[in-house]
């Protein structure tokens, strides 16, 4: 079920927040150094996406965050 970015509850904010806060601290500790402001925005843009597409487990959230911010940047 697609959510409209819109249609986010607080709850769902909360809930990619804190996604976004443990995948950008995975990602600096498992490559040594600080994320750059444009790699926690990729990654903070595909939290957006997927929760718009229905995704709205935590873990999930995380995974794919952290996926996009081990990816080398475009």
């Amino acid at each position: 079920m697609k959510i409209s970015p819109i249609d986010f509850h607080p709850a769902l904010v909360s809930t990619m927040k804190s996604a976004l806060e443990a995948a950008t601290a995975h990602v600096d500790n498992s490559s040594g150094k600080p994320l750059t402001s444009a790699t926690k925005a990729k990654m903070a843009s595909r939290i957006l996406k997927i929760a718009a597409e229905g995704v709205t487990d935590a873990d999930k959230l995380r995974v794919v965050a952290i996926e996009e911010g081990l990816c080398p940047a475009d």
